[in-house]
C-alpha cells in the first residue's frame, strides 16, 4: 500500500463535505512564512490530506531539509526556480520561470488530487509584477467555487493589498531580531 493510500484510509470518510478550505497567506518581512506553511503541511499529512507544496524562486537544483522531510511523509514538493534575485540580471527569464510555475499550480489546483496546496514565494512574484495578482486571484476563486473543501496558502514578502483582502486568514511575520545581524549566517537545519 502506498504512502498515500495510507493517509486516505485513515481519513474521515465525510472530510470533503464539511470542510471550508480556507485561503491563508503567510507575509511580512520576518523569518519564518515557509516554515509555518511547512508546518501546516505536516500537521495535515498526519491526519491523512494530500499536500503539495510549489516552491516560485527557491532554485530547483538545490534539496533543502524540508525536502527530504517531505519525502518521507509523502508530501508532494517542487522547486521550480532559479534562486532568488531582486536585482535580476534576466527579468524575461524570471516571468518565463513564473509564468511556467504558475501553470503547474493551476493544474494541481484543477487536479481535485489534493487537500492543501502550498504556493511557496508566489506572493514574491506577484510583489514583482512578475504575475498579475488579480489573473492568480482569478483562477483561485474559480478552483475553489469547484472545490470548498481545498485549502491553499501562499508564501512571501509585500502581499498586495487585494490578496490580503481575498484571503481568510493572513498571518504577518514580523523581524523582532535576526541572528544576520550579529553576523551569524544561515546554519543547516534551520534556514535550509
Amino acid at each position: 500500500m502506498s504512502v498515500k493510500e495510507k493517509r486516505y484510509k485513515w481519513r474521515r470518510e465525510d472530510y470533503r463535505e464539511k470542510t471550508r478550505g480556507l485561503l491563508m497567506v503567510n507575509t511580512g518581512n520576518g523569518k519564518g512564512k515557509t516554515t509555518c506553511a511547512l508546518g501546516l503541511m505536516m500537521r495535515a499529512a498526519g491526519q491523512g490530506l494530500n499536500c503539495c507544496m510549489i516552491q516560485f524562486i527557491k532554485s530547483k537544483n538545490d534539496r533543502y531539509g524540508e525536502h527530504h522531510s517531505a519525502e518521507k511523509l509523502g508530501i508532494e514538493v517542487h522547486t521550480m526556480g532559479d534562486g532568488f534575485t531582486w536585482d535580476t540580471k534576466n527579468p524575461e527569464q524570471d516571468r518565463a520561470t513564473a509564468r511556467a510555475t504558475w501553470a503547474l499550480c493551476v493544474e494541481k489546483m484543477r487536479s481535485g488530487d489534493y487537500d492543501l496546496l502550498v504556493f511557496d514565494e508566489l506572493v514574491y512574484v506577484l510583489s514583482y509584477g512578475m504575475l498579475s495578482t488579480e489573473e492568480v486571484l482569478e483562477e483561485i476563486r474559480k478552483v475553489r467555487a469547484e472545490q470548498p473543501a481545498l485549502h491553499i496558502v501562499l508564501t512571501g514578502r509585500d502581499a498586495p493589498q487585494a490578496l490580503i483582502d481575498a484571503a481568510d486568514l493572513v498571518t504577518e511575520m514580523r523581524e523582532v531580531k535576526h541572528p544576520f545581524n550579529a553576523g551569524i549566517f544561515a546554519q543547516q537545519g534551520i534556514e535550509f
